[in-house]
């Protein structure tokens, strides 16, 4: 039971409830039982609520065998990331300058939704520092690892959500991406991740990276991130944006042929340098989808890489983070959290101003685009995992994450389309 349990979805499990093989508090129990034993090699986990968890899978069990569960998710374990308020549980941030004793009054949207589904919050996972860059590793929680390898990152910043999903150290796993946050991690760690279009899911408070920042969901099998987003899409009034647009329900079935979808492919966006081996792992996904039917077009989206535009943003966000501490937290930090702060007092309201319009202009480019196709197809990582505790690879070809990341922070800058990915093992 206990193996069978390690690898059961979240689709799985509440077909399993309905049908009594299973209840909430046998897999909630299952899932403490494999945080003990396997998290203190990954650290996925700053917190475990194991007690309430304990006590709200009971409640969920009574009301299975009434018949009468509460909601789509009622039994399902979560996990929330760090980044995200969430009532009883501490939000730090990744950060000795945070609050240690709360209070921790305040659910975000997210959380909120996911009780209100009747999902139990068995933890929060980790983050780097205010969710600063590509890996995971933080002054106040220490480093996190990879499950298929701890010598090497799971990537970051929802490298805890990536860990865990990775694990089935509960079902379902929030994760925030402002930059590849979501995508990162997924990749490195073999698990699904979705980063929606922005404003499909609410955010409350609104993060410092603005609008760069989108909310998903992190699972091991594509079904269960589908489940997750339906539930964790839906409006909250503290958000001050539209809203989740309307669009396809999320737990329909895929279609059995792409017959008549165009996807554009662009193997290196026409700038990349990709490791050979992922490049013929992303040809061979691209083959399946010919194979069912689709029209796949070689082709690049058309712009130029936009690094100094979203490092502008970025920096620029980081600088506001920092601004609210004292002398003796700032020294505190991450010295590279830090060191991005700083280069970002130096961005000017000109400089600002100009970055946004580049945004705005580079939105409308891949708008354009995606009226002639329906996909944009890419690889999601152009390297390899490497040894955790760098914020780079080491080997001095990189200076900052985002010099590793080309593929995920121009399509936090376009905002419009949902992107998808998946890093296989």
């Amino acid at each position: 039971m206990a193996d069978t349990l390690a690898t059961l979805t979240a689709v799985d499990a509440l077909a399993r409830f309905r049908e009594g093989s299973l209840s909430p508090e046998m897999l909630v129990e299952d899932c403490l039982a494999r945080i003990e034993r396997d998290n203190p090699r990954v650290n996925a986990f700053t917190c475990v609520n194991g007690e309430q968890a304990r006590q709200l899978a009971a409640e969920s069990t009574r009301r299975w065998q009434a018949g009468a569960p509460c909601g789509p998710l009622d039994g399902i374990p979560v996990t929330i990331k760090d980044l995200t308020l969430t009532k009883g549980l501490p939000t730090r941030l990744g950060s000795t300058t945070t609050a240690p004793d709360g209070p921790w009054e305040i659910d975000a949207p997210i959380s909120r939704h996911l009780r209100n589904a009747g999902a139990i919050v068995i933890g929060k996972t980790t983050s780097p520092e205010f969710g600063w860059k590509g890996v995971t590793d933080n002054p106040l929680h220490g480093i996190t690892r990879n499950p298929w390898n701890t010598d090497l990152t799971p990537g970051g910043s929802s490298g805890g959500a990536g860990a865990a999903a990775a694990l089935n150290l509960g079902l379902l796993h929030q994760g925030s991406d402002a930059g590849g946050s979501i995508r990162i991690p997924c990749s490195f760690t073999g698990t699904f991740g979705i980063k929606p279009t922005f404003g499909w899911v609410p955010q409350w408070p609104a993060s410092t990276m603005s609008t760069l920042s989108h909310l998903g969901p992190m699972t091991r099998t594509a079904r269960d991130s589908a489940l997750m987003l339906s539930v964790m899409a839906q409006p909250d009034a503290r958000d001050g944006y539209a809203g989740n647009p309307s669009g396809p329900d999320w737990l329909t079935p895929p279609p059995a042929s792409l017959q008549g979808w165009r996807i554009a492919f662009s193997a290196n966006l026409g700038y990349v340098d990709v490791a050979p081996d992922i490049a013929q792992r992303v040809e061979e996904a691209v083959g399946y989808l010919e194979a069912l039917g689709a029209t796949v077009d070689r082709i690049d989206p058309g712009f130029s890489d936009p690094l100094r535009t979203f490092n502008t943003l970025w920096f620029a966000g980081a600088t506001q983070a920092v601004e609210k501490l004292d002398a003796r937290q700032q020294a505190a930090l991450d010295p590279g959290f830090l060191e991005i702060a700083r280069r970002g007092q130096d961005v000017s309201l000109s400089a600002y101003l100009a970055a946004r319009r580049e945004r705005s202009e580079l939105t409308a480019r891949m708008a354009a685009f995606h009226e002639q196709y329906d996909l944009l197809v890419t690889p999601t990582m152009p390297i390899a995992p490497f040894a955790a505790g760098h914020n780079v690879p080491p080997g001095g070809r990189y200076r900052d994450w985002m010099d590793w990341t080309p593929f995920s922070y121009p399509f936090n800058l376009t905002e419009l389309s949902s992107v998808l990915v998946y890093g296989g093992q």
